[in-house]
């Protein structure tokens, strides 16, 4: 994952040629846009079809509940990309066949497509929503019940805004940096691999199909059963118990308080097996820094009061202290890798303002400006199979407007406030696409807590200062996640030849049935765990991570709480240092030893997740695919993304399950083998 260009284009290269995307046909309409090897795959007349875009939106739902249960719990969410391409190739695969029609690859991509638009609509429901309605900013004793039409209109600003950002995001990092976008590249390889035509590649796709279901069965399993034996089938305290036996507290201490536990995460072992070497093992590295060694000797030596929580006196917890240092690496870093391939940002820029003044002009019936400018795309899409200027552009304005207007009247924002929050979301969606592109990370918190950060110490009224500070931070996160998850779609599309123009009719309809879902989704899990949005109830199913720190630091940075000195000192030095990295890792670096060097987006990302065992449950995840990958290095390749996406859908539909048998009045947890109090 070099970062110039031609590099970035030459690592691409080599990968395209394992997935055969060179001399391959596309059709549109019966249009070709390329030649050569034409029975590789079967005749498309048409890449969008509205069989496809339904049922990738289905499954994407089902996604959708998987992230909202995963991000409550740990703060992360994933995307339905894979999980769209595998299972929209065999519910429509078998349609074909029942109707005698084709089904080919593009095809396939617009269901992937709509997978992830519905899938991945959940950053504001594990984030500042229920932070407000925690801290009792959306009323006195109301619940989301109460709401529902407001967290609808919410949820429409939140869907199609971001969309609309993707599309003149693509020129610059699908084709112009052509970044790796690891889970987007997997997809569009097993889309490929699905279609290959003989017996072998038949077999092959019913084996991939068999194997996705075996590990989403395990993972929903055990997650069920876990629910029951929590201190056997959830998590091991491995440390605790050794510690407990030889008298050796801090051993304790270190699984008790610190976190290092093992933890059975099919979720981030499926992620693990996906994600680079040098992204787990830097990930691994911030988290054995803020929480198995600077932050331990900080707690002993006094200088900070505990290893969590943002409203401990003095310097704070470990969790508070190293949030801005993380933050730092990750936007300084990403901003870094813009700075170097920003030309064609520029020209991305400078076209959606020539297209915005000829909008005005074309109504005002004066002539068209032209682009006098000297810049030549690298894009070999036609024309009229690219997104048309005029919607994306009159998308933007539209639901600019809208969610201007929306957070005026039912969240009371101000407007000034809205506006300046959209600007900062088109400026920090590059942060969460770089981000992802080079490590599959998007960092939403991360990009939240920035704008939580300009938006602190704005005049007014304590609640609406509050307000405004997590609803413009909730609109940044939220926008930053369906841009990266859009563009990725789009990553896939240009890996396959497709359409973009048919992958954004998907992701339209894909849109639509996400609001449809998050909804209910949200309304199901706080009825059923109402820990969520109720600070009194102190045990609770979920973590709550990202929830409790939007709350605790939209309260630091609107109540007049400060930063301790050496924290912001070590955010400066983060800062220079991840500059630093990106020259050296293009100037010194052999560009084949750059994919192994240190991720220090993903050190950031160590630094502020404040759950070690997720870093240990990644890493098991990466250390078992590696081990696979020497033993059957060919069923690797041809498995492993089936199953670790089987793994990451089969633990959030155990949590549709598990919340809807609490409502039903089902305990867990009353089998304690393994725990006590302390620990379970």
């Amino acid at each position: 994952m070099s970062s110039t260009t031609d590099e970035k284009q030459s690592y691409s290269k080599e990968h395209d040629a394992d997935l055969d995307v060179h001399h391959t046909e596309v059709k549109e309409d019966g249009v070709h846009l390329g030649t050569d090897d034409e029975d590789e795959f079967p005749p498309e007349e048409h890449q969008f079809t509205w069989r496809a875009a339904i049922v990738g939106s289905l499954l994407g739902c089902v996604v959708a509940a998987s992230n909202l249960y995963v991000g409550l719990k740990i703060g992360w969410t994933f995307s339905a990309s894979l999980w769209g391409a595998i299972f929209g190739f065999i519910i429509l695969k078998f349609v074909s066949r029942v109707t005698g029609s084709s089904f080919g690859p593009r095809e396939n991509a617009t269901c992937q497509a709509a997978a992830t638009a519905a899938g991945g609509l959940s950053t504001g429901f594990v984030t500042a929503i229920p932070a407000m309605y925690r801290m009792g900013l959306m009323g006195e004793g109301r619940v989301p019940k109460d709401d529902v039409v407001t967290l609808i209109l919410w949820t429409t600003c939140a869907a199609f805004f971001g969309m609309f950002f993707a599309v003149p995001l693509r020129s610059h990092f699908v084709i112009n940096q052509d970044l790796v976008f690891p889970t987007p590249r997997a997809a569009a390889e097993t889309i490929r691999s699905l279609h290959k035509t003989g017996s072998s590649a038949a077999l092959d796709a019913q084996k991939t199909a068999k194997y996705m279901m075996i590990a989403f069965g395990i993972a929903l399993t055990w997650v069920l059963v876990g629910n029951f034996f929590p201190g056997v089938f959830d998590t091991i305290h491995i440390l605790y118990w050794i510690g407990r036996a030889t008298g050796y507290t801090k051993m304790q201490h270190a699984d008790q308080l610190w976190g290092w536990a093992w933890n059975w995460d099919f979720t981030f072992y499926g992620a693990g097996m996906m994600t680079p070497g040098s992204t787990v093992f830097s990930f691994m590295v911030g988290e054995f820094i803020a929480y198995g060694l600077a932050g331990p000797l900080m707690v002993d030596s006094g200088y900070l009061e505990g290893p969590r929580g943002f409203t401990l006196p003095g310097n704070g917890s470990a969790q508070s202290w190293f949030l801005w240092p993380g933050i730092a690496l990750m936007v300084f870093t990403a901003f870094g890798e813009l700075g170097v391939n920003g030309r064609s940002l520029w020209h991305g820029i400078t076209s959606g303002v020539l297209a915005a003044r000829n909008l005005i002009r074309r109504l005002t019936k004066r002539a068209s400006l032209t682009d006098d400018s000297n810049y030549v795309s690298k894009d070999t899409v036609p024309p009229h199979l690219q997104v048309p200027t005029l919607w994306w552009v009159g998308g933007l304005l539209v639901s600019g407007v809208f969610t201007v207007v929306l957070m005026a009247l039912d969240f009371k924002v101000p407007v000034y406030s809205t506006i300046l929050a959209i600007i900062l979301s088109f400026i920090l969606a590059f942060v969460g696409l770089q981000a992802s592109g080079e490590t599959d990370i998007n960092p939403t918190g991360s990009i939240g807590k920035v704008t939580q950060l300009v938006f602190s110490r704005f005049p007014g009224e304590i609640q609406v200062v509050q307000k405004t500070n997590l609803m413009c931070a909730n609109i940044s996160a939220s926008v930053c996640a369906q841009a990266v998850d859009m563009v990725g779609d789009l990553k896939t599309g240009h890996l396959l030849g497709a359409s973009p123009r048919s992958q954004f009719l998907a992701q339209c309809v894909g849109s639509v049935f996400a609001i449809a879902a998050a909804v209910p989704l949200f309304l199901l899990y706080t009825q059923a765990y109402k820990c969520i949005i109720d600070p009194t109830i102190e045990k609770c199913e979920f973590g709550l991570i990202s929830v409790l720190t939007w709350q605790n630091v939209c309260k630091i940075l609107t109540t007049g709480g400060t930063i301790p000195r050496a924290s912001v000192i070590t955010a400066g030095i983060c800062a220079g240092l991840a500059i630093l990295n990106i020259l050296i890792r293009i100037k010194l670096v052999p560009a084949q030893y750059r994919p192994y060097w240190i991720n220090l987006n993903a050190v950031g990302l160590g630094l502020i997740n404040p759950s070690p065992a997720l870093a240990m449950a990644m890493m098991t995840g990466f250390l078992v695919g590696q081990i696979w990958m020497r033993i059957n290095k060919a069923g690797h390749e041809k498995f492993m993304y089936a199953i670790a996406g089987g793994m990451i859908s089969g633990v959030g539909v155990a949590g549709i399950i598990k919340a809807i048998m609490v409502l039903g009045g089902v305990k867990g947890g009353d089998v304690t083998w393994g725990c006590t109090e302390e620990i379970c």
